[in-house]
């Protein structure tokens, strides 16, 4: 069976051709030695040769050659200690990660590799892949990414001024030349043309335009009635830098927006009919489909379970559709959002602003509809979708890039200090070398 690649994921899997050395009776006794304390927990040398296993496995995957054992085992140990110490910290801060929750983690990541959750767990079976131990180790990287998010992620900032100080470093980087991928018509104008031949010429250019406008393909109208060789190939001229334009073509498009056709331009040889397919570059526009929405959100608990949420959210939709409801007083009173004091309003969502899961249940509603409890990582939404709208966000997108790209910078400094920070602050006795 083909091999199936879990990004991030380090599989308990055994590896037998690593460490032979170890005997049947030193098996035996290393059931109960300890080569770590953590806190108040033990690390043994059976979880530290189930470690050093998959990092085998992860080395070989990668076609790297292995380090010597002793080494491998040191730095595998180190990596336990740490991540043990991070499991205590979000236990001991409240983060929990259910069942309901793990199984959806595991069908997103099955879904990554176009199986069913089952299908997913067969193959991992195939490879001698513990389910168990993977659900574990599943929910314990989920905890840590939590405690990530709120201990480091959520506190960083980024300026205006840093967005500003990046695009400017970026702009004069780079080419400022925009691309476009354009098509063109042409209504040629004889030389000598009379003024009734090229008043006929501008209304058979007119009369493309309209046609244009109303939805006509527009490869049907140029191989109709352009007068350019590429007429039968749609007019398509491909991706063109604006310096490889016509500066006639280069004017207009320079104001146009992607979909958009020109009107009539006039040059020496003619009428001329441009259209912008896509654009690309420093300045490129990117239009989109924002939707107005807003969501009353359940997060599951101690308390509360994914089919507890799944009810609450049901018997509130009944509610609403009955009109015995508004939604955004019963996101006030029942949302644990940080939404619920605007009724649940999120603004205008752009494509990737929200998970996967949401945004997929957002897409599919009517403007006015509410959808049906949609689970996600954060819990059980319910979703109304407010209007929508078409928005240029060039300029918009290209600072939100910037923020993101700071972002993922300081994020992974400050991670790096603030888990440096708990391993010191934690208790670690590392008796390897003893053992």
């Amino acid at each position: 069976m083909k091999h199936v690649i879990f990004a991030a994921v380090l599989f308990l899997v055994s590896v037998a051709t690593y460490g032979q050395e170890d005997s049947t009776s030193r098996k035996a006794l290393v059931l109960d030695r300890v080569v770590a304390v953590v806190n108040s927990e033990v690390l043994t040398q059976v979880e530290l040769d189930n470690e050093v296993k998959m990092a085998v496995r992860q080395l070989l995957g990668h076609g790297t050659p292995l380090p010597d054992r002793a080494a491998l085992e040191r730095q595998v140990l180190e990596r336990m200690i740490t991540s043990r110490i991070l499991v205590q910290t979000a236990r001991r801060t409240g983060i929990r990660v259910s069942d309901g929750q793990l199984n959806q983690a595991i069908e997103r990541m099955a879904a990554e590799n176009n199986m069913s959750r089952e299908q997913f767990h067969d193959a991992m079976q195939s490879e001698g892949i513990n389910i168990t131990r993977f659900r574990e180790r599943i929910r314990v990287q989920i905890m840590i990414a939590r405690l990530k998010e709120r201990e480091v992620d959520n506190k960083v900032t980024i300026t205006d001024a840093e967005i500003d100080s990046y695009l400017r470093n970026q702009e004069a980087s780079e080419s400022k030349d925009d691309e476009y991928n354009v098509a063109h018509i042409l209504i040629l104008v004889p030389e000598g043309a009379s003024p009734e031949e090229i008043r006929s010429n501008r209304e058979i250019a007119d009369d493309a335009i309209r046609q244009l406008k109303d939805g006509v393909d527009f490869r049907q109208v140029a191989a109709t009635v352009s007068d350019a060789d590429d007429a039968l190939q749609g007019g398509a001229m491909g991706w063109r830098a604006a310096d490889q334009l016509p500066e006639l073509f280069a004017d207009a498009l320079s104001g146009m927006r992607i979909g958009d056709v020109s009107e009539a331009l006039r040059s020496a040889n003619g009428f001329h009919i441009v259209k912008l397919f896509d654009k690309r570059g420093n300045n490129a526009e990117l239009i989109v489909e924002q939707t107005h929405a807003q969501h009353i959100l359940i997060r599951m608990n101690e308390v509360v379970s994914e089919q507890d949420a799944i009810q609450r959210l049901s018997e509130l939709k009944d509610r609403i559709q009955l009109g015995n409801a508004d939604f955004g007083d019963l996101a006030r009173q029942h949302s644990d959002d940080g939404s619920a004091a605007k009724g649940g309003d999120l603004g205008w969502l752009s494509p990737g602003e929200t998970v996967p899961e949401f945004e997929r249940a957002m897409n599919a509603l009517e403007v006015g509809e509410v959808s049906d409890p949609v689970r996600s990582p954060f819990g059980v939404h319910l979703i109304k979708v407010l209007e929508r709208r078409d928005e240029d966000l060039s300029e918009e997108r290209q600072r939100v890039m910037a923020r993101q790209t700071i972002r993922l910078r300081k994020a992974d400094l400050a991670a790096q200090e603030w888990v440096r920070q708990q391993r010191d602050k934690a208790y670690a006795d590392d008796r390897l070398e003893d053992s």
